[in-house]
């Protein structure tokens, strides 16, 4: 290395001290085999790893840190891999949201109380990506992301099958007796056939396609299929690339800007995204101090088209869209529509990035001129029955249910639910509106993803597959459906949800973006003046998180998270 003295780096109050306590730094660091030139003041390196064998969609992070620390050593920086908290969406209970803030703050103070100069986070299954992003931006160290890419495609019977979406499919088709329980059990292989998250445009691709499209990974961080040796080779730049900005000082705060944030909206909008990434975008842009509100992918993306044919939305799945131009391709065609000059953690600027994107497949990359689906992102809906809003997405519901009035049906719980739904002598008909409540934040707790409820048996039978559905729950980025999410208040903080009985009739307006239940103002009063608040949780992080939770409308993180402490070097140790 060059005998040029370096700069002082937060490192440096470790590792630089000629005393006692640089001795113990320094000292036990070493007993890993480290040679003393490591820590000569080079950038140090921090990668932020989700590995956990109890979280699939993450199982070859191990694999893809060495190809990150290959890039860091080139670049002269030192890497040092730590582990974090790993929420696995198929395997953690009751539900994995329930954990995302936790997580953020097992981020957030690993990277605070470490000597790290800069940050590479790993990121996949659903909420570690949002949960790594709140973290790393509450103390806005120079970081970059890098997303351990979908499966490939999931193949049955000779034709393609995508995560989640076939499930929630087939299993209706189980229960409407189109299919057998032992054909459905013979998928189970056929489906998630290499590693990777999900290969449809569920909440770990779209978050992956927010944080390329937010500028914090490099272009192509999205689609790349994880199986793909593209992906190891995006590590290794990406190890490279964090050293260079750690020098440049490019923190999150000069990416993540509210110019970053509407050009994710926007782009949500054109792939069809998750509704999740709304909770997690208002979430993350809560902990940079971006003011970002729910109405702004209302206004900001409603009336994008989607331009691509992916599941649940639509056809292909991520490994067509990577061979199809991935996320450049798309950004591309919406170029006009977003703010080309925001930069990137790559040091260029959007338009730098995708003005010469090419696309390779028009079936699966539509054009904005000829979209594969009009207008189709996030809806807010408001009304007496979501005071602070809910949300559908139009692209995944039936067009003839976009204005529909019914009858509630009612469920108190999921409990509920899942013993009354299959009863052939429930009084429900396919024009009837289920109503879900206690499934939010401090309901569930920690807002389950059960939105998308099954249909009943007899009313699949007549061949109908879709309902209007409310809830103050989420759903799966790989459902679909006319499903009203998020609604705010929920029911469990005494939102007029919590109030709605059965045979009280619902009104949904999605064109005129209403949400109304037909009951008098003097009657809602009187019944939430009556109503009576859950019990709750007496311990843990269950009774810190009821506690403290924020509606689903501004993101639900914990009131007391929200904005960060940056990364000044905390007291001795010793």
């Amino acid at each position: 290395m060059s005998s040029e003295k370096p700069p002082f780096r937060r490192s440096h109050a470790w590792f630089g001290r000629q005393d006692r306590d640089g001795f113990v730094h320094r000292s036990w660091l070493k007993n890993q085999g480290y040679p003393h030139d490591l820590l000569d003041g080079r950038p140090i390196i921090g990668i932020c790893n989700t590995w956990s064998e109890l979280t699939p969609c993450n199982g070859h992070f191990r694999e893809l840190a060495e190809f990150v620390k290959r890039g860091v050593y080139e670049a002269g920086g030192f890497p040092l891999e730590f582990p974090v908290m790993s929420l696995g969406e198929t395997q953690l209970r009751p539900t994995a949201m329930l954990f995302r803030n936790l997580a953020s703050m097992d981020v957030e103070e690993s990277i605070r109380g470490n000597p790290i100069d800069g940050v590479v986070l790993l990121m996949g299954c659903d909420k570690t990506t949002p949960s790594l992003m709140m973290g790393a931006a509450s103390c806005d160290l120079p970081t970059i992301g890098l997303s351990g890419g979908p499966m490939l495609n999931g193949k049955f019977r000779g034709k393609d099958v995508g995560s989640g979406t076939g499930v929630w499919q087939m299993s209706e088709m189980v229960r409407g007796g189109q299919m057998t329980m032992q054909e459905f059990t013979s998928c189970e292989s056929d489906m998630h056939r290499s590693s990777g998250t999900c290969m449809t445009m569920g909440t770990a691709s779209t978050m992956a396609s927010m944080v390329e499209a937010l500028g914090m990974a490099f272009p192509e961080n999205a689609a790349i299929p994880a199986a793909d040796t593209r992906r190891k080779r995006l590590a290794q730049l990406t190890g490279r690339r964090i050293v260079e900005m750690v020098k440049q000082d490019i923190k999150m705060s000069k990416i993540l800007t509210r110019q970053a944030f509407e050009n994710a909206i926007r782009t949500n909008a054109a792939i069809g995204g998750s509704t999740n990434a709304v909770i997690h975008l208002l979430a993350i842009a809560g902990r940079i101090g971006v003011d970002l509100k729910l109405e702004d992918f209302d206004k900001l993306g409603s009336e994008v088209n989607n331009i691509l044919n992916l599941q649940p939305s639509g056809q292909y799945l991520m490994e067509d869209f990577c061979y199809a131009g991935g996320l450049p391709a798309v950004m591309r065609e919406i170029l006009p529509l977003l703010h080309a000059d925001a930069m990137t953690v790559n040091g260029k600027t959007i338009r730098e990035n995708v003005e010469n994107a090419p696309c390779y497949n028009r079936e699966v990359i539509k054009t904005v001129e000829e979209p594969f689906m009009p207008a189709a992102g996030i809806a807010v809906v408001r009304g007496n029955l979501a005071p602070n809003g809910a949300v559908i997405k139009p692209s995944a519901a039936s067009k003839h249910l976009l204005h529909h009035r019914g009858r509630a049906v009612v469920f108190e719980s999921i409990e509920e639910f899942h013993a009354k739904i299959d009863d052939p002598d429930l009084d429900i008909d396919e024009n009837c509106i289920m109503v879900l409540k206690n499934c939010g934040p401090r309901g569930y707790p920690g807002m389950a993803e059960v939105g998308n409820m099954p249909l009943p048996p007899k009313v699949l039978k007549k061949g109908i597959t879709d309902m209007v559905r409310i809830s103050d729950a989420r759903m799966s980025g790989t459902a679909y459906g006319t499903t009203v999410l998020h609604t705010s208040p929920e029911a469990a903080a005494g939102g007029p949800l919590a109030v709605v009985q059965n045979g009280d009739m619902i009104e949904l307006n999605v064109p005129e973006r209403k949400l109304h239940l037909e009951v008098s103002d003097e009657e809602l009063a009187r019944r939430l003046a009556a109503w009576q608040a859950p019990e709750k949780p007496k311990r843990g992080w269950y009774k810190l998180y009821v506690e403290t939770v924020q509606q689903a409308h501004l993101g639900a993180d914990l009131d007391f998270l929200v904005g960060g402490s940056g990364a000044g070097v905390p007291r001795d140790s010793h």
